[in-house]
């Protein structure tokens, strides 16, 4: 039996030829190029005008479980749900390229199959896990912002979605989707403009009576966008936008999405001090109460449709632990230790990176969205560093690759 998408066909089909898959996509132009022969499989539905409050709420519903996994500092969240004996997977994001917490857990949950698997932007603490998911899992289709990134991280998820011959879409705002009994809307961006963390797909996610948001990395000016759009943002979860951090959630954008609860996911003792003070103060003076996977690990939202239940792998009291840095964003990877005069290129943080020679603050976030690196050598990839500053940069002793 097929799965019960309700999606539009398009006027025509395209047929396309990738070609090429095994070369190499350094530059930002030839990542551009590539992405034009990912062809859409599909379109959204109509948007239903019937105005939410008057829908009839199905009385059929099986039950929903939303993990909101603890991939460290990174994102990751899965829906699985079912309906008439066939199961449902959504995976939103597959958490930070330098492990596999994604892969374990979708086999742990017995994961065979994933109907759609979002990278809400391409950062790889979001995208980091992605093309392991697509090589190890029989994955429908994969939605993307369509920003790019020239990090190998985001090439290989090129890569991948080409060589399984995987779906591709890009969601905007106001698309409407029904996957069995889920219905999504598409929150955020209307358009895209290489603003990887302003332009992260939002989604909210609609199950009977419960209603979920979950914004990427979106901005406080992309929430309020989302107001402008005039789309009903009232939720019941919440999932704070960055990790917490003070560059989402503005106050009209949670006293409009008016939330029971509030999650975020965020690595214990993380460098950037997520989640920042002023949004926990935020959240806990709006007496709603707050999670995070820092804290309580993973955390689980089972519903029925009416109500939900919250399950915490672990116990704990969130308290924020500095404001922390709101640049645009700091280092997308937990920092090792320097171990000895080493400083390893592919996890050390912004700040530490900039202790080698001719790297200063741009080149340091250039070397941290470039991440990984399969050499000292590999840092030509960085604009302005050539042999003769590789050679400098070799000289001084002081970077490395871990092993």
């Amino acid at each position: 039996m097929q799965k019960r998408y309700l999606f539009a066909l398009y006027s025509f089909i395209l047929i396309f030829l990738i070609s090429g898959c095994g070369q190499e996509l350094h530059q930002s132009k030839d990542i551009a190029e590539r992405k034009e022969n990912i062809v859409e499989k599909s379109i959204p539905t109509q948007k239903d005008e019937t105005p939410e409050e008057d829908k009839a709420v199905r009385s059929d519903l099986t039950g929903l479980k939303a993990h909101f996994i603890d991939v460290g500092q990174g994102d990751a969240t899965l829906f699985q749900f079912s309906e008439g004996g066939e199961d449902f997977t959504i995976l939103i994001d597959a958490g930070n390229w330098t492990g596999d917490e994604v892969i374990q857990y979708l086999r742990s949950q017995k994961v065979s199959q994933i109907d759609i698997a979002v990278g809400t932007h391409p950062d790889a603490d979001h995208i980091g896990q992605l093309d392991q998911v697509i090589n190890n899992f029989n994955v429908g289709e994969v939605w993307l912002s369509g920003n790019t990134n020239p990090s190998q991280t985001f090439q290989n998820l090129l890569k991948a979605i080409d060589a399984k011959k995987v779906d591709y879409y890009e969601p905007r705002m106001g698309d409407q989707f029904e996957v069995g009994p889920l219905q999504i809307d598409v929150l955020y961006p209307k358009t895209i403009s290489e603003h990887d963390n302003e332009e992260s797909i939002s989604l909210k996610l609609t199950y009977g009576e419960i209603r979920f948001i979950l914004t990427g990395d979106a901005t406080t000016d992309a929430e309020l966008q989302m107001l402008q759009s005039g789309i009903n943002v009232k939720a019941d979860i919440l999932k704070l936008g960055h990790h917490g951090s003070s560059t989402s959630t503005h106050p009209t954008f949670l006293r409009e999405v008016q939330p029971a609860v509030a999650i975020y996911s965020a690595g214990l003792n993380n460098t950037y001090g997520h989640p920042h003070e002023e949004v926990v103060n935020l959240v806990q003076n709006s007496n709603i109460p707050l999670y995070g996977t820092d804290v309580h690990g993973t955390i689980i939202v089972e519903t029925e449709g009416k109500d939900y239940k919250i399950l915490t792998k672990k116990d704990g009291t969130i308290t924020p632990s500095s404001t922390g840095s709101t640049i645009k964003d700091e280092v997308k990877v937990e920092p090792a230790p320097i171990a000895g005069n080493c400083i390893d290129i592919n996890t050390a943080s912004f700040e530490q990176v900039q202790e080698i020679m001719h790297i200063g603050p741009a080149r340091a976030q250039d070397l941290i969205n470039l991440r990984p690196f399969s050499s000292v050598d590999d840092l030509g990839r960085i604009k302005g560093i050539g042999p003769a500053r590789i050679a400098d940069i070799k000289s001084q002793g002081l970077a490395c690759t871990g092993g």
